[in-house]
């Protein structure tokens, strides 16, 4: 399948901040949730942040709270994720993927990951 692009992040100092955007390759996104992960070196991908179409509920990772905010396109095409605060261990690869809530979780809907956009903040 044909994954989202993602773009935005960059090289930043420490509570420096950065926007990063996830555009549909279609029209709009097929899912109802669209989901933010990340994953640095020798790492698991970790959740990070989700939005819902209907609504644009936002939801974070405990790690991210008060410092990310996620938000979305009426017209179900793009989602953002405002990155303020940044501190060194936000630094990874950050991705954008279709998602579910599960009991245990979020995870991807997709079967592969995109390219994805590297943050990367310096101390």
């Amino acid at each position: 399948q044909v994954q989202p692009v993602e773009s935005g992040g960059g090289l930043v100092q420490a509570g420096g901040s950065l926007r990063l955007s996830c555009a549909a390759s279609g029209r709009t996104f097929s899912s109802y949730f669209m989901a933010w992960f990340r994953q640095a070196p020798g790492k698991e991908r970790e959740f990070v942040s989700a939005t819902s179409r209907g609504t644009g509920t936002t939801y974070y990772a405990d790690s991210v709270k008060g410092r990310f905010t996620m938000s979305r396109s009426n017209a179900w095409n793009t989602v953002y994720l405002q990155m303020n605060s940044l501190k060194p261990e936000d630094t990874a690869v950050y991705y954008c993927a279709s998602a579910s809530k599960t009991l245990t979780g979020w995870r991807s809907l997709d079967d592969t990951w995109g390219q994805g956009t590297q943050v990367t903040v310096s101390s």
